[in-house]
């Protein structure tokens, strides 16, 4: 009797050395976030203050509950670069709301709303005409902040009701923030999907190999399109945070956000080619990445110099995994002969 090989499992919560890799990975984050919070509080003596701790949050929340939605992107094998632009457009659309004298519920509602239409416009282009994500998000992303500045020109909309104010500046108890507060719920309910059930197993699939799990009855188009609808409400929700937060909407709004956005991620351990990746890893980023942005404002750093730190955070991890992996080839290639 022929031996019957045994079926290829889809690593979603990744065993072996593999998994090992990954929690190092993730300590080294922790690690990292931990020396950055004490050379903080040696370099000013206003970091340890419970309210400037607070603030520092300020720097990540949004973008970090963007960066979870868009790990289940990455880790699909897709991206979506429109995602600082959707903030954009769906704070135009506030603002305009908000001209005309609609409430605070309403103008959530509305942002919510042109997260969610961006991001089916942005899943329609990829799932039902086969285009590249990384073209089609690309163009959207000079679409959606065309539309923005075309509609406000060099204008600035303010005048939002003061109850609006509370999602950005508000918070549920002492210095915890409901930005905070609701990043935090993400990230669990994010880790609780990816790691926990079959939508995530078969978001891991689809990075892995869309080809076999699609013979394998996963619906790839479907759980695709949900994806790019979750990072359209992400952005969605983190413009309703910043634009209550800034009191204005202005077109230039998040700007060079995606930047930041895309190294939360791959700072958190997805991988860039999709397949594998964490939510924990992404949390643990995000933290990070706020740390270093909060220490380097105490500091009086220019803005540009912060924009080459995460310039080189994001080409570092990526580029050091790859030739790691290369080295460790080659060593293999000369140990075999």
């Amino acid at each position: 009797m022929t031996d019957v090989p045994a079926p290829r499992v889809i690593p979603d919560r990744l065993d072996g050395g593999a998994k090992r890799i990954l929690k190092s990975w993730e300590a080294l984050l922790f690690a990292v976030a931990v020396a950055i919070f004490v050379a903080n509080s040696l370099a000013s003596p206003y970091f340890l203050d419970p309210w400037n701790l607070s603030d520092a949050t300020f720097n990540f929340t949004e973008k970090a509950i963007v960066a979870v939605a868009m790990a289940f992107l990455i880790i699909a094998g897709e991206i979506d670069l429109s995602v600082a632009a959707i903030i954009a457009l769906a704070s135009t659309a506030m603002g305009a709301a908000a001209q005309a004298g609609v409430g605070a519920p309403g103008l959530v509602a509305i942002g919510l709303g042109v997260g969610l239409a961006c991001g089916a416009f942005n899943g329609l282009l990829v799932t039902r005409f086969g285009l590249p994500s990384i073209v089609v998000t690309i163009g959207t992303m000079s679409l959606f902040r065309g539309l923005s500045f075309v509609v406000l020109g060099d204008q600035v909309y303010k005048g939002y009701p003061a109850a609006f104010a509370w999602f950005g500046q508000g918070y549920v108890w002492w210095v915890f923030s409901f930005e905070f507060a609701a990043f935090l719920a993400v990230a669990v309910v994010g880790g609780v999907i990816l790691h926990g059930t079959v939508f995530g197993r078969q978001v891991f699939a689809i990075g892995n190999n869309a080809f076999a799990a699609r013979f394998s009855g996963v619906k790839v188009e479907r759980v695709k399109f949900l994806l790019f609808l979750g990072t359209g409400l992400a952005a969605g929700a983190a413009s309703v945070m910043l634009t209550s937060r800034l009191g204005s909407t202005r077109p230039s709004i998040a700007v060079g956000w995606e930047l930041e956005v895309v190294t939360m991620v791959v700072l958190g351990g997805v991988s860039i080619l999709g397949g594998s990746g964490s939510i924990l890893g992404v949390a643990i980023a995000a933290f990070v990445m706020g740390l270093v942005t909060f220490g380097l404002g105490l500091l009086n750093v220019p803005g540009i110099v912060m924009s080459i730190v995460i310039g080189v955070m994001l080409i570092s991890v990526i580029a050091v995994p790859i030739l790691a992996g290369r080295i460790a080839r080659r060593r293999g290639a000369g140990a075999g002969h």
